[in-house]
């Protein structure tokens, strides 16, 4: 199975190699922001041509916004508006014409519809102080020394690492990897190159693969399982708030840059900043860390997986719950089991979001017409069941499995579940796409293999 997949290391640079790739970086801003006032001063002219009431034969031409067009008006002024530009590799300045093909891209998609989701504003000039350094390199001598402590890149030359590349340089070796292109970025005051990989990855089977696991994510534990096992949240960002609070006032007392009168920060303003930086890096790498290993451990060890589809979005509306729910990762680990099954040879169910899991017994299936959020535990009155809510929750979602198995040659509806609460226990199942199915170590392909089943669950 061939699949695309991101290696990334962090970098020890010297004082001359983090000049040279931040003077890439720049480069690549310099032909973005070139780029963008260009294609925005045709835009401009064409509206206000438009107010003259000229016919749109009689406009200004427009010009292409692809990143063929953009590089090819590039090397043409190149020589006027960078005269420096020998200087740098040619992948610098293309990489900043790529961003900003993209988000004209999808900028029109946004506003056509034809791109799905929030909608996408117009792209904007990119500031030397505020954006990220980064610069792609896709051609050219890519490469992982013997040593596996050093990388070679396009006209940065060797570059050592801050850890061993073993892991990629045994594909490489092996033949079972291919280098497409290698990211430097600069995040949390660390440089990092990111390698992005073509791999052929065997075929695998998870430890227990007929085994079916719910899970149900929440605040209080991270995860809960169906099997009883309890994965404890470690809310990293409330174990480090005490400190960032005191580097932000720390912060706050320093000199810093002011846009309307032009004033740069001082160097003291700077460290400081660059100490917070560095503490919400740490943060979000240690909650990076834990999602990997909960996510990989539960995609390698069964064979399906089912997870509920929250709207974590209007989650975060909740002022009072936001911030537990931000560090939580909801999101996340939806997203790295959707690749992690498919890698593993399972498969991912995730429960339609209108599916009561909390309010539905999941012992005699009966459905509660109002459930709390302060009650934790869940008391059937039907049945007489008293169980821990989400452990409750999660037994529900693992019996959507059996019950996806049994109609999976039933009828289709286009809307899976309702906002209703339903007293008969209908139940909502919805392949994830990418993943594989039963039986399968392949992909699904994405956006195609989608299917919303309702199921009635028998009485």
């Amino acid at each position: 199975m061939k699949t695309i997949q991101a290696y990334r290391f962090a970098l020890d640079l010297t004082p001359g190699q983090e000049r040279d790739v931040l003077a890439h970086a720049g480069a690549a801003r310099v032909a973005h922001n070139w780029a963008l006032a260009r294609v925005k001063a045709v835009m401009d002219q064409r509206a206000a041509e438009r107010t003259y009431g000229l016919p749109d034969e009689q406009l200004t031409d427009s010009i292409s916004w692809t990143l063929a067009s953009l590089r090819k008006a590039w090397n043409a002024a190149k020589g006027d508006v960078a005269p420096w530009w020998r200087a740098c590799s040619k992948e610098a300045f293309n990489t900043g014409l790529d961003a900003l093909a993209r988000a004209l891209k999808n900028w029109s998609d946004s506003r056509t519809g034809k791109r799905k989701g929030r909608p996408v504003g117009f792209p904007r000039f990119k500031s030397r102080r505020r954006a990220t350094p980064s610069v792609r390199f896709t051609t050219g001598t890519i490469r992982v020394e013997p040593d596996r402590m050093h990388v070679v890149l396009p006209r940065l030359g060797r570059l050592k690492l801050h850890e061993s590349a073993r892991k990629l340089a045994r594909r490489l070796d092996n033949g079972t990897a291919r280098v497409m292109s290698a990211t430097v970025r600069r995040d949390g005051g660390r440089w990092h190159v990111a390698f992005c990989v073509e791999i052929e990855r065997a075929d695998r089977t998870p430890a227990q693969p007929g085994t079916v696991v719910g899970v149900d994510v929440g605040i209080t534990h991270l995860a809960v399982l169906s099997t009883g096992e309890l994965v404890d949240n470690p809310s990293h960002l409330t174990g480090a708030q005490q400190r960032m609070r005191q580097l932000g006032r720390a912060l706050a007392r320093k000199t810093g840059p002011d846009r309307r009168t032009g004033q740069r920060p001082s160097n003291r303003w700077q460290r400081s900043a660059n100490r917070l930086g560095r503490a919400h890096a740490r943060v979000a790498n240690l909650r990076r860390d834990g999602l990997h290993k909960l996510t990989t451990w539960l995609a390698r060890q069964h064979g399906t997986v089912v997870v509920e589809d929250l709207n974590v979005t209007g989650m975060l509306a909740n002022r009072r719950l936001a911030r537990r729910i931000a560090d939580a990762g909801f999101a996340e680990i939806r997203r790295q089991l959707a690749y992690k099954t498919g890698w593993n040879g399972g498969r991912l169910l995730v429960a339609d979001r209108w599916y009561p899991s909390s309010k539905t017994c999941s012992g005699c299936a009966a459905v509660k017409t109002k459930l709390a959020l302060s009650e934790r535990e869940y008391h059937c009155a039907a049945c007489g069941l008293v169980m821990d809510r989400d452990r409750n929750a999660a037994r529900n979602l693992a019996a959507l499995a059996a019950e996806y198995d049994t109609a999976g040659s039933g009828p289709v509806a286009g809307r899976g579940a309702d906002q209703k609460t339903r007293l008969a226990g209908q139940v909502a199942v919805k392949r994830q796409p990418g993943t594989a199915s039963a039986g399968q170590t392949g992909t699904v392909p994405p956006q195609g293999g989608t299917t919303n089943r309702v199921l009635t669950r028998a009485h």
